[in-house]
């Protein structure tokens, strides 16, 4: 028997009778040639993904404007791939062009892998986003109001930026090397306010709810992350510190300078914050657990789906349904969060209130989380799908409400 790809049976003796004799050997030879040249071309249309002419369009365009070096869109339902297009460079000087498996920093879409960390481990019974952060880091007894009263701040206000932590000197935030060394230092800082009354972007926070999760698991944050969710999700390239061969598919990050009369509008290369000054493979820093992964657009459209099935692996359930709940559903009641208008906050993500702006075309109770350098992931559960874009700019006036992401919005939003 004969066995063609994509699993296409042909058992040639059954087809011509009696195999036997020169003319026959060389008809089958020919049809089993026509077959496999015929499969080859029908393998090669069956493994070219979808795509969203809209989308593709709109990304070509800002790197046309030179808003972007390039942009990895992906967009994923429950269990298939709906869109995907790759436009632009991943190094202009180079003229290397990205790729489906280039690596960005995801910056702030950490924030959501780090909150279904926490709640992994309150579907366990180690912990509750109601525990206060005293309970599992006896060294936060020590934070104080402005009225020197104690600050009771629980893992929820944390995870929801209301907790009113202040933040380190943005020149060593990221310099310790562990999480437990820098919740030290976190533990000296004034609260601003009184837990749950404001909303303030807090990224102590956040990396405090990551050292509890240390305490609490018994594992680094960055092997927890490892071990809990990419190993299970197949997210082979998700991860806080780079292989060298990682290293070499990481995009180029760059910056936007207008023209100035002399010099035409262009891209120049930036930097990393979180790095300081080093590079994605050293392993001399804490996992930050604000944002500090790395990651591509296929991985983290894994994640995503995972949330999509209602925290499901396959037969697996990784997350509760409640757990998922808690991700998409507003906890901070009336607080106004910043960047953009129209959205409250769940563990670990902004959800979409009330659509505006930036926002417009969206469904109200989409929810997910945006980086630094203008990536941005929105999962939408009652349209069932969810939308990840890789770009990697580091001067976005305002990157919760770039042009880049308001357009891929807008465009995936009409074609469904």
């Amino acid at each position: 028997m004969f066995r063609l790809a994509s699993s296409f049976d042909f058992d040639a003796c059954e087809f011509f009778g009696n195999c036997e004799g020169e003319i026959m050997r060389w008809i089958l030879g020919a049809l089993v040639m026509s077959l496999l040249a015929g499969n080859i071309a029908v393998d090669h249309a069956q493994a070219k993904d979808p795509e969203i002419p809209a989308i593709t369009q709109s990304m070509q365009q800002f790197v046309a404007d030179k808003e972007i070096a390039g942009a990895v869109t992906l967009v994923v339902g429950p269990n298939s791939v709906k869109h995907v297009s790759v436009v632009g460079m991943a190094d202009v000087a180079e003229e290397t062009p990205l790729k489906r498996d280039t690596l960005f920093w995801i910056a702030s879409m950490t924030k959501p892998i780090t909150g279904a960390c926490v709640l992994m481990l309150q579907d366990e019974g180690k912990l509750s986003v109601d525990d206060p952060i005293s309970k599992h880091l006896p060294m936060m007894k020590k934070l104080k109001l402005a009225d020197v009263t104690p600050a009771n701040i629980t893992i929820r206000h944390l995870m929801t930026h209301t907790s009113g932590m202040s933040e380190l000197p943005r020149e060593s935030a990221y310099t310790d090397p562990t999480l437990e060394i820098v919740a030290k230092r976190y533990a000296e800082l004034p609260v601003m306010f009184e837990p749950g009354s404001q909303w303030r972007y807090s990224q102590t926070g956040i990396n405090t709810a990551a050292r509890i999760v240390e305490v609490v698991s018994g594992m680094t944050f960055d092997r927890f992350v490892e071990e809990r969710i990419c190993k299970p999700l197949g997210m082979a390239d998700t991860t806080f510190y780079l292989s060298p061969e990682q290293h070499q598919r990481l995009t180029k990050t760059y910056r936007v300078v207008e023209g100035d009369g002399e010099k035409p509008k262009r891209l120049e290369e930036d930097t990393i914050s979180v790095l300081s000054g080093d590079t994605a493979m050293n392993r001399n820093r804490f996992p930050a657990a604000n944002w500090g992964l790395f990651s591509t657009a296929d991985d983290y459209g894994q994640f995503c789906q995972m949330l999509l099935r209602d925290g499901r692996v396959g037969d697996e359930q990784l997350l509760s349904e409640s757990a998922v709940q808690q991700m998409r559903t507003i906890c901070t009641g009336d607080l106004k969060p910043g960047f953009t208008p129209g959205n409250g906050w769940a563990i670990g993500c902004c959800v979409i209130r009330e659509p505006q702006g930036v926002t417009e075309a969206y469904t109200p109770g989409t929810f997910g989380h945006g980086g630094a350098h203008g990536t941005q992931v929105w999962i939408d559960p009652e349209n069932e799908v969810a939308m990840i874009l890789m770009v990697q700019r580091a001067n976005f006036p305002n990157a919760d409400a770039s042009k880049v992401r308001q357009a891929f919005g807008e465009a995936l939003m009409q074609a469904l």
